[in-house]
């Protein structure tokens, strides 16, 4: 009879030193001892990455995309080899492979490479022989038979993706918190650790700032229906199961606030007010390859009109190069911008059957004295851009307001 496999990640903090990579290998010992194959994703041992990009940036400026995938890919060949032989040292048998040895097959986008396709043979054969596997996340080969990284985050989508292509019972996501919460609990000390959560809100959450998991292993798990289960590394507490949405979820009408304080806004002042405008202009900022989050465009009196729109912090100095290229073209004003701005937003599947939630938010920030900047709402979501100083005190209002915190014994 076969066993059936789980899939445990465990991120950069949780094998940050040899301590830490002992005691995940008597996790994953003790898992595969309670009767599962187990297959073991490692990020890079604690800020190794960083280090490895600021080591980059002390020869050049500018680095290639191809070197530096090779470079970064090393870090997560460390994790994988150590926790190898951590295993070895309690009596099990283990075998560490990097992502182009387990089949993982992607485009050609450097460092942010999209998987194509996983060829599990190896692996399959490797846990037939009760072998328990390592797989250096974050890494995959391209159909040019280069390194390439999956973006940051990027072992989380190892993960998952692996767990589809073996079929696992469960992928579990092993960090530094108990789980998912209902805030940042850095930021809010009373914050909740949410039990159960759709993968529409998950997704939202973390695109919305929550760094808990990449977006895009979520948007990978919803799409094949991969159950995960984020927990701590370091208890067997349970943590918080993302799965698929039940009935029960849309009682809860706001599931967590998010902070993003990557916030940049740029307003293209004076743009004609004509049919296609608007298009030519964003247009041309997606071929400067520059996401726009959110846009805002002023109702015209004298023919013109102003179009604010945010951007990633990192990416201002490219907008307002294009943006002042494309104000030229189209016959607009000047181009101003505030980078210090933050985005606060709220998430639940229950917003659809419940009305107000939107007056809440904005009470609940009038309160405090924050003024909004923009608004962007979907069926699950509102989102404010505040200043970046008031972000913080915007997300504790909030979530005191829906009263999402731990109730008080």
């Amino acid at each position: 009879m076969t066993r059936p496999i789980i899939v445990q990640k465990f991120g950069g903090t949780s094998i940050a030193d040899v301590e830490r990579i002992k005691n995940v290998a008597k996790r994953v010992v003790r898992t595969k001892r309670e009767g599962f194959d187990v297959v073991a994703v490692v990020s890079a041992l604690g800020d190794s990455t960083d280090r490895l990009i600021e080591l980059a940036h002390q020869i050049t400026g500018h680095p290639s995309e191809r070197e530096l995938d090779m470079l970064l890919s090393t870090g997560e060949q460390v994790s994988c080899a150590l926790l190898a032989m951590a295993i070895h040292e309690l009596g099990e048998d283990a075998i560490s492979f990097t992502g182009a040895q387990v089949g993982i097959i992607t485009d050609n986008s450097f460092t942010k490479a999209r998987i194509i396709d996983i060829n599990a043979k190896r692996m399959v054969e490797a846990l037939k022989t009760g072998r328990i596997i390592i797989v250096a996340g974050f890494q995959g080969l391209s159909l040019s038979q280069d390194i390439t990284t999956l973006g940051r985050g990027g072992s989380n989508l190892t993960a998952v993706a692996l767990a589809k292509v073996l079929g696992a019972k469960t992928c579990e996501m092993c960090t530094d918190v108990e789980g998912v919460f209902t805030a940042d609990p850095r930021i809010v000390k009373n914050a909740r650790k949410i039990d159960r959560i759709s993968y529409d809100e998950m997704f939202e959450l973390s695109s919305l700032g929550a760094q808990v998991l990449q977006p895009r292993s979520i948007e990978f798990a919803m799409k094949f229906e991969v159950p995960i289960h984020v927990r701590s590394s370091f208890s067997d507490k349970m943590g918080t199961i993302i799965s698929k949405e039940v009935k029960a979820m849309e009682d809860i009408v706001v599931s967590g606030v998010a902070l993003n304080k990557e916030e940049a806004k740029v307003t293209i002042c004076d743009v004609p007010d004509k049919p296609g405008i608007a298009a030519k202009i964003f247009k041309d900022i997606a071929l400067a390859d520059i996401n726009v989050d959110m846009i805002v465009q002023n109702v015209s009196r004298t023919g013109a009109t102003d179009i604010s729109f945010t951007v990633p912090d990192p990416d201002l100095n490219k907008t307002i190069k294009a943006a002042k290229e494309i104000s030229k073209k189209v016959g607009a004003g000047e181009i101003t911008y505030d980078k210090d701005m933050a985005k606060v937003s709220i998430v639940g599947i229950g917003m659809r059957s419940h009305s107000g939630v939107a007056a809440k938010m904005f009470e609940a920030l009038a309160e405090k004295g924050i003024n909004i900047e923009m608004i962007s709402t979907s069926e699950i979501k509102i989102s404010c851009v505040v200043e970046k100083k008031n972000g913080e005190e915007a997300v504790r209002a909030i979530h005191d307001k829906f009263g999402l915190g731990k109730k008080k014994s």
